[in-house]
């Protein structure tokens, strides 16, 4: 009898104390499952912010945004629920320069190239030389504008998600148009 009295409680004490640390663990696994969960929602929203800025960059540049550069405002809906989520400014496009294109980076069998071809004797063709032969050397007729078009979109929602976005675009333009 006298072993019974001496072990009386100790497998409480060790089951209370293993209760403690199964839930210090399972505690710990619930906040850091909840950081993660934090994590990849602010993940999705940024992606979301970015792609609605993208949206309302490609939705600018699809007109001809170089006769009058203005800002805009555009709103997005992401999910196509019928209701915009995000709404993205997009700032004045800025044309960031010119520069000119050479007959020697030119195709003469693509169609978009053809009008750009210049020769320093047939001025009034722009395609051949007095020889017959391309004209391969000197100017063209055309510049490569390169433009730079930035978008700032926030969520409507106000959750505080804001990315700005930068997109180049280079444009075939006739030489003598103005930057």
């Amino acid at each position: 009898m006298n072993i019974k009295h001496k072990q009386r409680g100790a497998t409480l004490l060790v089951a209370l104390v293993m209760l403690v640390v199964l839930t210090l663990l399972v505690i710990s696994a619930i906040r850091s499952s909840t950081t993660n969960l934090r994590i990849a929602g602010n993940m999705q929203t940024q992606s979301e912010n970015t792609a609605a800025a993208q949206q309302a960059i490609e939705q600018v540049i699809s007109g001809n945004f170089t006769s009058n550069p203005a800002s805009s405002v555009v709103t997005v809906d992401i999910n196509n629920s019928g209701t915009p989520e995000y709404t993205a400014t997009v700032a004045q496009p800025l044309c960031t320069g010119s520069m000119p294109l050479k007959n020697s980076n030119l195709d003469m069998t693509n169609p978009n190239d053809v009008p750009c071809f210049s020769s320093s004797v047939a001025s009034n063709t722009g395609i051949v030389s007095t020889s017959g032969m391309p004209a391969t050397t000197g100017q063209s007729w055309c510049l490569s504008q390169q433009w730079d078009v930035q978008a700032q979109a926030t969520s409507i929602a106000g959750n505080g998600a804001n990315v700005t976005v930068h997109q180049g675009v280079a444009l075939r333009v006739p030489a003598g148009t103005g930057c």
